[in-house]
């Protein structure tokens, strides 16, 4: 019997492309799975007649990393044997779950899988083809970001890959009893990469599937550029070398942050119209300081 699948979708104020990615479901040729739908205190409620898709709705936004653990616990509660992370904001290639439950079977030691990500407004664009964490610059990048897809991360079939990001992120259950959830620490933003480096920690390969593909629409909830996502990205890059940089990197960590800010106080005297980064990329690197983490309470 195939593996049973638990498919987690993660709603806030955008019901139309968590009911539109449900509907792409219907057409994806994997047979074993269930959906959750777990929404995080959204303005409005959605009523879905399916008896494959359970709603869990939160009374409060618990984040990307909350409100997905809620959606995981609720899996392997009823029996998952995979639990696959899934954006709303992406279109389906038919085949993208069977080929990556394919490569998951192949291999006892393959405990997080990753498709091959284009962006949605340009099909042969690619949003993420593996990732990398650069420790020097306490941050995760998503390899061949931006180039045209040409092949050139094809070969071999799996490749192993230092994280894969939450977007599309398939989970074998043994993995998950074993090191836990997402840590809220983060709220949203390198929760993903923080629980691929406790996988490999724990001995497990996370594998790049680039005959498993998606299309990223992009960031509808907090938007680039805006001060949810600098001070996230600035605070939990923090967060995640705090917990796993190595130990000769952490002082060029903060050197590093000793430049940022004044380069930043810098910029406020100079660089009026930079002045709306300045003050949240000062903010996330404060509240790090502090141990303010988890949910900041100013956008929600």
């Amino acid at each position: 019997m195939q593996p049973k699948v638990f498919i987690i979708l993660l709603n806030w104020n955008n019901w139309p492309d968590t009911l539109d990615c449900l509907r792409q479901l219907k057409n994806n040729d994997y047979p074993n799975y269930k959906v959750v739908i777990v929404d995080n205190d959204s303005a409005e409620k959605s009523e879905i007649q399916n008896p494959d898709v359970k709603i869990i709705y939160n009374n409060k936004n618990l984040g990307f990393t909350g409100g997905n653990n809620v959606g995981v616990k609720y899996a392997l509660k009823h029996g998952a044997d995979y639990v696959l992370l899934l954006n709303s904001d992406v279109y389906l290639d038919s085949v993208f779950l069977t080929k990556l439950i394919e490569v998951g079977q192949s291999n006892k030691k393959i405990g997080f899988l990753g498709p091959k990500i284009y962006f949605a407004d340009n099909r042969k664009k690619l949003w993420c083809a593996g990732g990398r964490v650069n420790w020097l610059f306490n941050k995760g990048t998503m390899r061949g970001c931006g180039e045209i897809d040409k092949g050139q991360y094809d070969n071999p079939a799996v490749q192993k890959t230092e994280y894969v990001t939450g977007c599309c992120l398939l989970a074998k259950r043994e993995v998950l009893e074993k090191i836990g959830l997402m840590r809220e620490d983060y709220f949203l933003y390198y929760e993903d990469t923080d629980w691929s480096l406790r996988a490999s920690q724990a001995g497990y390969i996370c594998a790049f599937v680039p005959s498993a593909k998606i299309w990223h629409i992009g960031s509808k909830t907090t938007g680039l550029e805006s001060p949810p996502y600098i001070y996230y990205m600035v605070r939990n890059g923090l967060i995640l070398s705090h917990y796993f940089a190595p130990w000769y990197i952490k002082p060029f960590v903060f050197g590093d942050v000793l430049w940022r800010i004044k380069k930043q106080n810098i910029k406020f005297i100079f660089m009026p119209k930079k002045r709306k980064w300045v003050k949240y990329i000062l903010l996330g690197i404060k509240d790090y300081y502090l141990k303010k983490w988890g949910k900041n309470e100013n956008w929600y």
